[in-house]
This record gives structure tokens, sequence and C-alpha cells, in this order.
């Protein structure tokens, strides 16, 4: 059976490559410990899209597996972060050339404000991203972890288009209001904590959907995703779960088994709490 959902989610910034994997291999969980090992598993199972950020401590390994994976730098849609504490102009290109000497690499295919900072405005913080982008160390750019109104901001202030949000997505977590608010701009959606850390393991509804299905949880859970148009990068540092994982594209969730995934938002679980970092509310 062939999945009617493509492999890709577009991109609609005009720039190049003009679609993003619609599953990646998120590298956060194991924040500066994690070996390059878990990382290459990815990349020899068929994960063209790497996702990690200064703040994890995880560039160095990413770029090592790159390199020993052999795959061409073009095959690969890579992806880092600027942390929140570093938005304004000077730290702002500062932590990306020591992401990019971690990486070892010549540019980014994706670069994206981590947080946003109410200390330092987005006035400040959108043209430093820009900027990367006309200099051409990055093929795209984006934000990650703001809310609808935030978003608005970004996108008017950002002398060059935005492609990307990114933010906690999955079945206990209703990001409708938010995910009206990224199609609103022609963004691309990526979610980060996509199983909900494990937490979605125990739930009933998934449990009986996977069974029926001969599939996974994880399967289930991420086939959701992306039947949203929605990409996903899930982490795991364990073989066989990083390769089950991927396997989500020869089968299709019916209306009916999505209609009762999308029911569990009720849940209302976040993994991520924003409230540290960002006032004004959370959409």
């Amino acid at each position: 059976m062939t999945a009617a959902r493509p492999l890709s989610i577009p991109l609609s910034d005009g720039a190049k490559p003009a679609a993003i994997p619609a599953l990646g291999f998120g590298t956060s969980p194991m924040t500066g410990g994690m070996s390059a090992d878990s990382v290459l598993t990815a990349l020899k199972v068929g994960y063209r899209h790497i996702d990690t950020g200064r703040k994890y401590g995880t560039e160095a390994a990413v770029g090592e597996a790159m390199r020993a994976s052999g795959l061409k730098r073009d095959d690969i849609f890579l992806v880092t972060k600027v942390s929140h504490e570093n938005l304004r102009s000077t730290d702002f290109a500062r932590s990306l050339d020591q992401s990019l000497a971690a990486l070892k690499v010549d540019y980014l295919d994706l670069l994206m404000i981590h947080w946003p900072n109410p200390a330092i405005p987005l006035s400040e913080a959108m043209p430093a991203l820009a900027k990367a982008k006309r200099d051409g160390l990055a093929r795209h750019i984006g934000v990650a972890n703001f809310n609808t109104t935030l978003l608005d901001e970004a996108v008017r202030l950002c002398p060059e288009p935005l492609s990307v949000l990114q933010a906690e997505y999955h079945p206990f977590l209703d990001q409708s209001r938010l995910l009206a608010g990224v199609r609103k701009h022609g963004l691309a959606f990526v979610a980060y904590c996509p199983l909900a850390r494990g937490r979605l393991f125990d739930n009933a509804v998934l449990q009986d959907i996977a069974k029926t299905r001969g599939r996974s949880i994880a399967q289930i859970a991420l086939r959701w995703l992306i039947q949203q148009d929605v990409a996903a990068i899930p982490f795991s540092s364990n073989p066989q779960r990083i390769a089950d994982n991927f396997d989500v594209f020869d089968f299709e969730l019916s209306d009916a088994e999505m209609a009762r995934i999308s029911a569990l938002k009720s849940t209302g679980l976040r993994i991520a709490n924003p409230v540290e970092r960002v006032t004004g509310g959370w959409d």
C-alpha cells in the first residue's frame, strides 16, 4: 500500500531546497552527551532531516555523523537554532559561527530562533536572523516556540521570509490555533516531542489503533502528524526504535482513526513549559 501523503512538506519562501523532509531525527533529549552513533544510525535508516541546536550541545556529534555517513552535504536537511540569550545581533552572529564550526559545515538548511526573549525585541532579533540567510549561511530561516501573536510580529519584522515554525505537538496537546496561524503565513510546522516523551504509550485509544494496524504506538502518532502535513522530529537512542519510527510511509490512517486520535487533545499535556521564557500567555 502506498501512502497518500508526500515524504516532505513544501516550503514557500522560494529558496532551495523547496521542501523539508516530513520525518526528521531530533537530538535534544541527551543534551551534550549524545554520541554520533545514534545520528549515524538514523542516516543509515533513511532520515535526511537532522535537527540540533546550539543549546543542546549535540552539534559536534551531528557533524561527525554526517561526515561518517558518506552522504553528500546537499542530501541532508540540517537544522540548528540560536538560543534566546543570543538574539542581539553581535551575539547572534557569534552563536551562528560557533554552530557552523561545531558542525563543520559551510551552511545550514534551516536556522531558527530557539525561543523568544522578552528582554530582546524582535525588531533586533529578526534582522539578525535574516542576515544569516542573506549571507548564504542559512538557506531557510524560522522560529521555534513562538505563539500566534509573536509569530505575526516576527513575520512582520523579518526582512526575509520565514519558512518554518517549530513547536511541541502531539495527540495530547491542542495546537489547532497555532497551526492555523502557521498556515495563515504559509509556513511549515515542525513538531518536537511528537511522542510526548513516551507518555503516549499507555493510552488506550492509541493502543487499540496500533493493535488493529499491526503498528507501534509511535508509528501511529507520527503518522497522525504527517497526515496533517506536519513534520515531526522524534528522538531515540535505540537503533531498532530509530528504524521503526521511520517506517511510517507505507500506510495511512483513516478519517475515523485521525478523529479518535485528535480527540485526545483534551488531555492538555505540555512537555516544554514556556512560562519562564515568554510572557503574555501561550497559544
